[in-house]
């Protein structure tokens, strides 16, 4: 597939190219995304130009995952990432710490379901490692459904098997389940713009 732009009133989704090297870099030095991603570490400007050429443009040519620079309307600065993998028709992000508490992850997460559902997807699924507040908080502000926690599709950092809050949005609307979100989820004070795993940079 060609790379295709989402845009909402305030957020501007479009492919990553090698000019947001630095924007990827800066970004990636955050210690919450690297300790709730698998981005390498330290990651270095080699790493996001790795990122750009192997995995963005390939993805999308593949059709394997389609992954978009998070921008604020009439902005070119990247503030983010977003990607949605069709095998498991799942999604997931980061954002940068200077655009935190603004909800443009939870737009841009709008963007994207909204676009897999037009595409034909049934439901698309969401996940992040258990213990990652800020990210869950996101998930249902977008019309997730809490399914609950087991192993994470996406191991950590070192390849072990770990544990992770799964959910998923149905393209009918129906909930995907009755279960509680855990409480821990919202522990950390309502902030909900934070980072996931599922992106792996």
């Amino acid at each position: 597939m060609l790379p295709v732009t989402l845009e909402s009133a305030r957020v501007r989704l479009d492919l990553p190219t090698r000019d947001d090297a630095a924007a990827i870099t800066d970004a990636c030095q955050d210690p919450a995304i690297v300790r709730w991603t698998t981005v390498p570490t330290p990651y270095s400007t080699r790493d996001a130009r790795t990122f750009v050429d192997a995995l963005v443009g390939p993805g999308w040519a593949s059709d394997r995952e389609y992954t978009w620079a998070i921008r604020r309307q009439g902005s070119t600065w990247l503030e983010g990432v977003i990607g949605y993998r069709t095998e498991h028709r799942d999604l997931g992000f980061w954002l940068a710490p200077s655009a935190r508490g603004a909800g443009l992850v939870r737009e841009a997460v709008e963007l994207v379901v909204t676009w897999a559902f037009d595409q034909g997807a049934p439901d698309v699924s969401w996940e992040c490692y258990e213990g990652n507040t800020a990210s869950a908080a996101v998930a249902p502000s977008t019309g997730f459904s809490y399914t609950g926690t087991g192993p994470a599709r996406i191991p950590d950092r070192s390849g072990a098997p770990t544990t992770a809050w799964h959910a998923v949005r149905r393209a009918d609307g129906t909930p995907a389940s009755t279960l509680s979100w855990p409480a821990v989820t919202f522990a950390d004070g309502g902030q909900l713009d934070d980072v996931s795993p599922q992106v792996r940079r």
